[in-house]
């Protein structure tokens, strides 16, 4: 199999069991038998174990495959390329600061900060992640992997929103209602980046800077 059959291919197992494992039906049977702390444990683990194998067969095989787009990157558009890796990594760090009620583990269904931008921000900003590193990398493999991301991140996202629907909590129905899905597309996206903590945008811009700074050495490139 190519190496970008390959990343498809771990892409799609990472997705399935992902959301195979978190809906109702799935998670209620093996909480049931095993309990809620060695669910999330099982989860975690059964996530790693196609995720780490994709990053891995990825950087092994960089730039392999078809070329399928190549764009120079201007010096405007790769500042341009910074500054919405740092919006990204902005929502990551607040999704993981604050996990959004629509994850496994119940949390505050108060829309405030990024939850105002969008009801997934560590998914939309990985998402963003993957569509930024569209632009420089136009191979076969690189377009696997990088578009994973995006792809996942929206397929993802909406089976979160259908299972906590389902689930009834009228909570979380109420947030539903007051969220976006998409970044930047709800009404009340200017409140949240004012209610977004200080720490939380110096962290996500800090790490922006660190791994562009350190990304030649540690990604190539």
């Amino acid at each position: 199999m190519s190496p970008t059959l390959t990343i498809v291919a771990l892409w799609f197992t990472f997705a399935l069991t992902h959301m195979g494992l978190s809906s109702l039906r799935v998670r209620e049977a093996l909480v049931t038998r095993i309990g809620e702390a060695p669910f999330l444990g099982l989860y975690s683990v059964v996530a790693l174990a196609a995720f780490v194998p994709l990053v891995w067969t990825y950087f092994a095989h960089k730039h392999a495959g078809t070329i399928l787009w190549l764009i120079p990157l201007s010096q405007p558009l790769r500042w341009g390329i910074y500054c919405a890796m740092g919006v990204a990594f902005v929502l990551m760090v607040s999704g993981l600061v604050r996990p959004s009620p629509a994850g496994m583990v119940p949390t505050d269904s108060t829309p405030r900060g990024a939850l105002r931008i969008t009801r997934h921000p560590l998914f939309m900003g990985l998402g963003i992640f993957g569509l930024l590193h569209l632009i420089p990398n136009g191979s076969a493999a690189d377009v696997a992997f990088f578009g994973g991301f995006p792809l996942f991140a929206v397929i993802g996202c909406w089976h979160q929103d259908r299972r906590k629907l389902a689930s009834g909590l009228a909570s979380y129905q109420a947030f539903y209602a007051r969220t976006p899905f998409l970044p930047f597309t709800g009404g009340d996206t200017a409140v949240g980046l004012r209610e977004l903590p200080a720490a939380i945008i110096v962290g996500g811009i800090g790490l922006t800077v660190v791994l562009r700074y350190f990304h030649p050495r540690w990604f190539g490139g």
